[in-house]
């Protein structure tokens, strides 16, 4: 089996009626995956789940499998009045700490509000990729993702990644402005790939339902999509509870991929980012 560097899951209780993974049992999940190495995001902003997961608890957690498990921070850049936070000092303070990201960004703001952009700037001073959910409220966007553009143009230096319902549903060239998980064939022309072609400094993450819909609403389609975008593309899950379908994973594994994209989406691409080895012996496969 390829070996696998998952780029998003979740520690600690997030929802009311879930406990929520502990380090070990996320462990014990990737392991059947063939997951060597892992990226858990924390979760400091309120709107999309119940509880916070700071990035210092982030932190603790992973210290526990150096090896295995790597922190992302996050801020919520709405601290303090209007224009008075400099996320840079904390982000700094968590980057010489070991974090290798930003992330999840989950801020209920227009993806290239102001105040996002602040956090923009300090993640472009610290060369930290920035993990974007991207839906009808949490760093929402007009169809067709010209705030995304407009950010991934304004700051080069950020590795940018695309993730959530309102960024994937944009593989297909015809959007329902209302709609969530479209299924039916995608029309070639979406925006996500334009994107991703235009753009060095953006990429996109395949976890979650969002990212496995795009896929295997039309599978013919995936098969091209990734070999033609493999240098662009993050495997993932978006793991946080311990009876999750994690679906993407064995849909991959039926596509007709060469092994040259396998072994990009699976670990190579994730390796460059976060400044791993580039060889699957070193990460254990």
């Amino acid at each position: 089996m390829v070996p696998r560097i998952d780029t998003h899951t979740h520690l600690g209780r997030l929802r009311r009626d879930d406990p929520g993974l502990t380090p070990e049992g996320l462990l014990s999940r990737l392991d059947r995956l063939g997951v060597r190495r892992a990226v858990v995001l924390a979760v400091e902003s309120p709107e999309e789940l119940d509880y916070y997961v700071p990035t210092t608890q982030v932190m603790d957690w992973c210290a526990r499998h150096p090896g295995r498990l790597i922190p992302f921070c996050a801020c919520d850049p709405r601290h303090r009045y209007p224009g008075r936070f400099d996320p840079y000092p904390v982000l700094a303070e968590y980057a010489a700490a070991g974090c290798r990201g930003f992330g999840e960004n989950l801020c209920g703001l227009p993806i290239d509000d102001p105040m996002q952009r602040r956090v923009y700037e300090a993640c472009a001073r610290l060369r930290l990729p920035v993990v974007l959910h991207i839906d009808r409220w949490i760093n929402r966007d007009a169809p067709g993702l010209p705030g995304l553009e407009r950010i991934v143009k304004d700051y080069p230096e950020v590795t940018f990644i695309g993730h959530a319902q309102c960024f994937w549903r944009e593989i297909s060239a015809e959007v329902d402005p209302e709609g969530l998980y479209p299924t039916g064939p995608v029309v070639p022309g979406g925006r996500v790939e334009e994107l991703l072609s235009r753009y060095p400094n953006l990429m996109a993450d395949l976890s979650a339902h969002s990212g496995y819909n795009a896929l295997a609403r039309d599978p013919e389609h995936a098969a091209a999509f990734l070999e033609r975008q493999r240098h662009k593309l993050l495997f993932g899950t978006d793991l946080l509870a311990a009876d999750q379908r994690i679906d993407i994973a064995a849909f991959l594994d039926g596509l007709p991929l060469s092994a040259a994209t396998r072994e990009a989406v699976y670990f190579r691409n994730a390796a460059r980012l976060l400044g791993l080895p580039d060889d699957a012996r070193a990460l254990g496969g």
